[in-house]
């Protein structure tokens, strides 16, 4: 990690006298706040922790079990008291994840200013991770359900942060060069335009934004084109 990608670790209460929500310090005079939110939780629950697909599984495991008691010939009672067990154990593990889900989201802040991405994330311990634009090379899109979305970028050439320290706030599966990711955010196309923008006017980068909600990258490299003439461009557009 280079010195101008930065992270800064606290407690669990530390938002609680922040000297800005969601920001370890006061922003300077010349940069501002262009957005500022958190992961929708239900759509968290859903998309990073896979919380109906484990509900589908449990809904399997358990009707298997009552078919097992009921070949057997234990009798219906046997099966339901079977499942019943199998049942409330589903029930307890859904609902810690449905809760790891909301106090993950609860406790994130994502903020987008006119010079950086800044990521407050973390339950126990939170953590500051600090992506000034010059670092970021490329946006991602990716709609999912009820207008939420994932924007994960991808850093400049060695930059890089751990999996381990980014997760669930990183793009799953990729471990060489884990990629910071806004997370389920509402709004998302929205908050994506944003974001494109902002890093636009501060890499004086023009950039295309998408039109539709399909997958979408932003080429920061195309800066090194510009020996084709004309000013330097990237672009936001479909996959």
């Amino acid at each position: 990690m280079r010195a101008d990608l930065s992270h800064t670790h606290g407690h669990d209460h530390e938002h609680e006298v922040e000297p800005q929500y969601g920001l370890p310090e006061e922003l300077p005079p010349t940069e501002r706040i262009l957005w500022q939110g958190s992961p929708d939780w239900k759509s968290m629950a859903r998309h990073a922790f896979h919380l109906r697909k484990l509900v589908v599984y449990f809904a399997v495991i358990i009707a298997i079990r009552v078919f097992v008691v009921l070949t057997d010939g234990l009798g219906m009672q046997t099966a339901l008291v079977s499942a019943l067990w199998l049942t409330i154990l589903a029930a307890f593990a859904i609902s810690v994840l449905a809760l790891v889900a909301y106090f993950s989201s609860k406790n994130t802040v994502y903020t987008i200013t006119n010079r950086r991405l800044i990521m407050r994330v973390g339950i126990v311990l939170t953590v500051t991770f600090n992506l000034p634009f010059k670092r970021i090379a490329a946006a991602n899109f990716r709609p999912l359900s009820r207008g939420t979305g994932d924007i994960p970028v991808e850093l400049m050439g060695n930059d890089k942060i751990a999996y381990v320290q980014l997760w669930p706030h990183v793009r799953p599966w990729r471990y060489a060069k884990p990629q910071p990711m806004l997370r389920c955010v509402p709004n998302a196309q929205q908050v994506a335009k944003t974001l494109s923008q902002a890093w636009s006017e501060h890499m004086g980068i023009a950039v295309k934004p998408a039109e539709s909600p399909k997958p979408v990258q932003q080429a920061a490299q195309s800066d090194s084109k510009k020996n084709t003439g004309g000013s330097p461009s990237g672009t936001m557009s479909a996959a």
